[in-house]
């Protein structure tokens, strides 16, 4: 028996987009994973997928972020392809792509096509590099993109290579999220002024803007340019992974002096004898301190004695065990939906919850409904 809640059909519940419109031009990494977004907090989202494999050769009954949207089948290399995107358009609130800079325009599909039948459109652009500058027209993946911004420099110990943070800090943080909530404030200003505008959301520039605190921290000498050498990237001592007796691993993140106090107190140490933490000369030999330590027991062991305390010390789990953690189980974080665990919608809310009301969008499963719903008879034309 799953201990996750089962996330049934909620086609009564109206999330806070509920009766936003958003086209989706398929793609791949940041622009359906915003477009999950907007879906899961009830925007009625239609996905155009071109004909042929999926880019990613998955399985698209598996594809989590295709969630709660649509999908419509359209060739937009075929003579009717582009004019069925653009009464899709002229229908819509808001509009997402992720091609390379110029494509959209060149398939008849650009800002410029969609919105002069709709004034109002809000035209989000997905890219890595950005519509402009010397690296927009050329390919990229996330790696590069946070490479480039910066971020990458900042992950991994200081005596080995960047550490890669799989593809969450570019392509869903530094993009998805922004393009997000770029689309969603402008759709704010086209309500009041009855005019849309393009959103240009870049993953370098969202990775740069995630880092502001740090460029704030190196203009007053407190953050070194390096990493593994400071308070937050692993340098310090009291903010970082202890390898344990099993091969496991455990999360420290004890900053403040009362937690840290409750820190040192559990792992059986004395804390009055200890060198000083604030200190960085002393942080080798406490690291060392506190590695010896972690050494002597299982995950297990250390997950109980620092469990239920305000030490900020957690256990590293993996994806399967983190769905089954006590805490996210009891706050329904992850459930299961159409046959598969995933996490719930977020943020939450007091009124109008986001709820899964469909599953992963098979490629031109919803044709007809959408024609009809959208009241968009171009959908039905021979263009797939």
């Amino acid at each position: 028996m799953s201990r996750h809640p089962t996330e049934p059909p909620h086609h009564g519940v109206a999330g806070p987009l509920d009766g936003v419109r958003v086209v989706e031009l398929a793609g791949i990494g940041p622009g359906p994973f915003a477009a999950m977004l907007l879906a899961d907090l009830g925007a009625d989202v239609v996905r155009v997928d071109r004909p042929g494999p999926s880019p990613l050769r998955g399985d698209p009954v598996h594809d989590v972020t295709n969630r709660n949207k649509r999908s419509v089948m359209i060739d937009l290399k075929s003579p009717e392809g582009p004019q069925a995107v653009r009464a899709l358009a002229a229908r819509a609130e808001i509009l997402v792509e992720g091609y390379r800079p110029g494509v959209a325009e060149r398939l008849g599909v650009g800002p410029d096509a969609c919105m002069s039948a709709n004034p109002a459109l809000v035209y989000g652009r997905m890219t890595g590099w950005g519509q402009g500058g010397p690296l927009a027209a050329l390919a990229g993946h996330d790696i590069g993109y946070i490479a480039t911004a910066g971020a990458l420099s900042m992950i991994g110990a200081p005596d080995g290579p960047p550490a890669v943070p799989v593809n969450l800090l570019g392509d869903y943080a530094g993009g998805s999220l922004y393009l997000a909530t770029g689309v969603l404030a402008a759709l704010l200003t086209a309500r009041v002024t009855g005019r849309g505008q393009v959103v240009d959301a870049a993953i370098v520039d969202g990775t740069a803007h995630l880092t502001a605190m740090f460029w704030g921290m190196l203009a007053e000498g407190t953050w070194q340019d390096a990493r593994g050498r400071n308070l937050l990237d692993g340098g310090c001592p009291h903010y970082g992974v202890y390898e344990t007796a099993d091969g496991g691993w455990m999360a420290v993140g004890a900053l403040e002096p009362q937690f840290y106090a409750v820190f040192v107190a559990l792992l059986g140490l004395d804390g009055e004898t200890l060198p000083d933490r604030t200190d960085p000369r002393n942080w080798p030999e406490l690291r060392a301190l506190f590695t010896r330590r972690f050494k002597t027991a299982t995950r297990t062991r250390w997950t109980s004695v620092f469990e239920g305390t305000d030490a900020c010390v957690a256990p590293v789990l993996s994806l399967r065990e983190a769905a089954d953690h006590p805490h996210l189980t009891g706050r329904g974080t992850y459930t299961e939906a159409y046959g598969v665990t995933q996490p719930a919608p977020a943020p939450r809310f007091s009124d109008t919850p986001g709820t899964l009301r469909l599953p992963p969008a098979v490629p031109g499963a919803h044709t007809p409904d959408v024609a009809h719903d959208w009241d968009v008879p171009e959908l039905l034309k021979d263009h797939c």
